[in-house]
């Protein structure tokens, strides 16, 4: 397993959303020390914000594990065809889809070509996010707060409600949220509030799936190297990027993608609802 840097130079990307390309050094996202054993052979995935950090892991990990993946991703098109690749050296088949998840009529679409190359959905995954930073809420725009919004949480209602149609007993939805939305933080107001109702959206969504046999869960890491940290932060921020964890550094998308395939894999099959916490070891109020 490579080592875990505990400190970054400072960086900053002016473009949002951010490429992973252009991070220094690169996020750890293969996870070469994780080996497959077809918890997932022959499910059929779906996941937002693919192309790059804890999205392209997950992919590549739910390949390693057997499962067909259609990867979501805004315009960054170059990190998108270097995790596709990935993705097919597991030897899984990779759909790349560009567009705004925050457009319902594009979710719809999406899934459906998705389930016309696949021939069906199993595992439905709402990672996308966008993380402006801001100092204050007199800073707030109303265009900023419609933006996060619409990437954060309204994504995750028009993603699943366009799925359900294809969903049935076994199925999963898994919710990427944050350790933010149980403690808050200073310079991300939107951001965290969104990460809260992704938790609301995610229990709700549980009970009322139950019956149907369809399980939601989320996952909420803590401070992960990944393109939307240096798209956002100043560049001074990065090199203390993740010391307030217990373990004094920031983790890598390798390191969330496990819980992915625990919440999509028989494995969880008396979970719904939940929360797993991968975020270095900061205690939260589950």
């Amino acid at each position: 397993m490579k080592k875990m840097p505990k400190e970054f130079p400072p960086q900053h990307q002016k473009r949002d959303p951010g490429l992973e390309k252009e991070m220094y050094p690169r996020p750890l996202c293969k996870g070469e020390w994780y080996k497959g054993s077809g918890k997932l052979k022959g499910k059929k995935a779906i996941v937002t914000g693919g192309d790059s950090g804890i999205g392209r892991a997950v992919s590549i990990f739910f390949a390693r594990e057997g499962a067909d993946v259609s990867i979501i991703y805004y315009d960054e098109h170059e990190d998108a065809r270097r995790t596709s690749g990935m993705v097919e050296e597991e030897g899984a088949r990779c759909l790349l889809i560009s567009g705004d998840a925050g457009d319902s009529s594009f979710c719809g679409k999406a899934v459906k070509e998705t389930v016309e190359t696949f021939g069906g959905l199993n595992i439905v995954v709402n990672n996308a996010a966008h993380q402006p930073f801001q100092d204050d809420i007199e800073s707030l725009t109303d265009e900023q707060l419609e933006r996060t919004f619409k990437t954060n949480i309204f994504s995750y209602f028009y993603l699943t409600r366009a799925a359900m149609e294809h969903l049935a007993e076994g199925d999963t939805v898994i919710n990427t949220s944050s350790v933010v939305a149980y403690r808050g933080t200073t310079h991300l107001l939107d951001y965290s509030a969104t990460k809260g109702a992704e938790i609301a959206f995610t229990r709700s969504l549980a009970r009322m799936l139950a019956e149907r046999k369809i399980r939601v869960n989320a996952v909420a890491p803590g401070p992960v190297w990944t393109p939307l940290t240096p798209s956002t932060f100043p560049a001074e921020y990065m090199k203390s990027f993740g010391e307030q964890t217990a373990m004094k550094r920031a983790g890598q998308p390798e390191e969330m993608a496990p819980s992915y395939v625990f919440l999509a894999s028989r494995d969880s099959s008396y979970m719904t609802g939940q929360v797993l916490h991968p975020n270095g070891g900061e205690i939260v109020n589950a």
